[in-house]
């Protein structure tokens, strides 16, 4: 696989790639586990696609349509390992799965954002596609200094996240909030930068910067050399959504709570591990956005089955279902919600549950909250298609 590397940006040490998202363990998956939604739903059961939710865990250039990628790609003259225009990127053997493979793919595909159209494309796209499948807020997160190199710096990247944002927020009817990515792949010094800066458009409403947060490999970096820029986050309003609990243990976990302070966790699904950090992750009401596909794709969990979806929402934890990077995982929102369904067996009214934690765990404004939640209890008053026939001859 070609080793696609990052252009630094012009922060003080630029010397690793940034936006990335996730992180593994060494288990396997059964690809076949990573599924797109059926195409109609089946007598009795309500359309998810239908269902208002909040999407809290998507990623910009993971959030990419995997023909939009062949796109920029063709008109930069790049070439693409070849595994990123398969059906399944991430479908090899489980000893070959994990970490590296997949922030290998994920520069190659960060690569050919060379442009502020690429970028209003990506932002304006994926607006769309949550449309699409019944979210009426999304919250992406980008760390501008992955594009600052093409578009005069962290400033003009960032306020073109925005700037689209809030254009794509009145086309779409997808209310769009930008969270601001830090990476611990840079120094935490870099991660202030972005924090003053992400202060600099703080707010809660369509194209306005609504959290900061801390991405990347968490085996990497001090933890605690972190806090002083979720500080000057938190000064500015911002809320503190960093990552934490995937390819680290419930340990990891308590020291994010304790550093980092977070309204949010990125993922949090090992902190079942531990019944004390998890009771502690539901006292404190720190939410978790847990992303089914990815944890199995990355070999988190050997399948949808063993992703302790179940035992986080049973202890009392607030939980958010994300797709985190669709385009490598080739599974999006709505997916996670058909393996809530068809995995764990959650009922409407469960799975009407998880969309209302979804929006309340959002850093929406309380109007647009209420409004989802009421849409909610629309979705779950209206009869399932065909339920009156089942059973029928």
């Amino acid at each position: 696989m070609p080793d696609e590397t990052q252009q630094p940006g012009p922060l003080a040490h630029p010397a690793q790639s940034t936006e990335s998202t996730q992180s593994s363990t060494s288990t396997t998956h059964a690809a076949e586990t990573v599924r797109t939604p059926p195409p109609s739903t089946p007598p009795g059961r309500r359309d998810l696609a239908t269902l208002p939710k909040a999407h809290l865990h998507l990623h910009f250039t993971g959030s990419m349509r995997q023909s939009t990628l062949a796109d920029l790609a063709a008109a930069h003259g790049m070439r693409l390992p070849s595994a990123l225009l398969d059906l399944d990127p991430l479908r090899v053997p489980a000893n070959e799965r994990g970490w590296f493979r997949f922030q290998r793919l994920y520069d190659a595909a960060r690569a050919c954002v060379r442009t502020e159209s690429d970028m209003r494309r990506i932002i304006r796209e994926a607006a769309e596609d949550d449309a699409a499948e019944g979210s009426g807020r999304l919250e992406i997160q980008v760390d501008p200094t992955s594009y600052a190199p093409f578009v005069g710096g962290i400033t003009p990247a960032l306020e073109i996240v925005l700037d689209e944002a809030r254009s794509a927020s009145a086309t779409s009817g997808v209310e769009v909030g930008v969270i601001v990515a830090s990476s611990r792949m840079r120094h935490p010094l870099d991660a202030r930068i972005l924090a003053r800066l992400a202060a600099l458009h703080a707010g809660d409403g369509p194209g306005e910067v609504i959290g900061f947060g801390l991405s990347n490999d968490e085996r990497r970096g001090d933890t605690s050399a972190f806090a002083p820029a979720f500080r000057i986050a938190r000064k500015a309003g911002l809320a503190s959504v960093p990552h934490g609990g995937e390819l680290l243990g419930p340990g990891h976990v308590s020291e994010v709570l304790d550093t980092l302070q977070p309204d949010r966790l990125g993922h949090g699904v090992r902190a079942g591990e531990d019944r004390r950090v998890l009771e502690r992750i539901v006292e404190q009401d720190v939410s978790l956005e847990v992303c089914p596909a990815s944890n199995v794709s990355l070999g988190v969990y050997a399948d949808d089955a063993q992703v302790p979806l179940r035992d986080l929402v049973d202890a009392g934890a607030r939980v958010a279902l994300g797709a985190d990077d669709p385009l490598l995982f080739r599974s999006r929102l709505v997916g996670q919600y058909e393996s809530a369904r068809d995995v764990h067996g959650f009922s409407d009214e469960e799975l009407a549950g998880l969309a209302r934690s979804s929006i309340r765990a959002s850093l929406a404004a309380g109007s647009t909250q209420r409004r989802l939640l009421t849409e909610v209890d629309e979705w779950l008053a209206a009869p399932a298609p065909g339920a009156g026939e089942v059973g029928k001859a």
